[in-house]
């Protein structure tokens, strides 16, 4: 029995999600020479699922290259990636407020899937679970979308917002996992610690 995990993101909503199942977990981030955005430039013609797979794989085997050169005790490593995808077009994190308003733009009176991949290194085993969901925004004013950019909420979120944020009073119907839209998508995520044999909360 595993007693804790690392978590290879520094994203505290997953950190959050873990906390409210009760499991114990380290961070293992990156370092500030790793470059982290290389591992998540998008392949051209590239599907938004074979996207956010490949990049938790590639964030997986960094983690795993981390774990070995710290020395650290060794633990299944958590690792999880999510994107915004409107049609086969991957929303990723907005550069800038400027970028947030177009993503919401093309986000608002429509429907799109939130992709959450989630891996667990676990000896030579790294089995990978992904969520799709689906979220339909009603028709977001501008000067709404003008506020929510220049708030900062949207910067570093996939798809320029964060559903537990206060756009959430513009979403009309969700279809799918709450956590995985937030970036940890908990049912997956119990499954592939109780393959691990990690030990949890209730």
């Amino acid at each position: 029995m595993h007693r804790f995990v690392y978590l290879a993101s520094a994203s505290p909503r997953r950190a959050q999600l873990l906390d409210q199942i009760g499991v114990a977990h380290r961070a293992l981030v990156a370092a500030a020479d790793e470059d982290v955005e290389r591992l998540e430039a998008e392949r051209r013609g590239e599907a938004p699922e074979d996207y956010v797979r490949r990049v938790t794989r590639a964030k997986l085997r960094a983690a795993r290259r981390r774990l070995a050169t710290r020395a650290l005790a060794d633990a299944p490593i958590l690792c999880a990636d999510t994107t915004v995808a409107l049609g086969r077009r991957i929303l990723g994190k907005p550069d800038d407020a400027g970028h947030a308003m177009d993503m919401l733009r093309a986000l608002s009176g429509r429907s799109h899937r939130v992709l959450s991949a989630v891996a667990l290194s676990c000896g030579r085993a790294a089995p990978l679970r992904l969520s799709v969901s689906r979220v339909r925004f009603a028709v977001l004013p501008e000067p709404f979308i003008r506020a929510y950019a220049e708030s900062g909420e949207p910067l570093g979120k996939a798809g320029a917002y964060a559903v537990q944020g206060c756009i959430a009073q513009w979403i009309e119907r969700i279809e799918g996992s709450y956590t995985g839209i937030m970036g940890l998508p908990l049912f997956e995520t119990r499954e592939l610690l109780a393959r691990a044999r990690v030990f949890h909360g209730p």
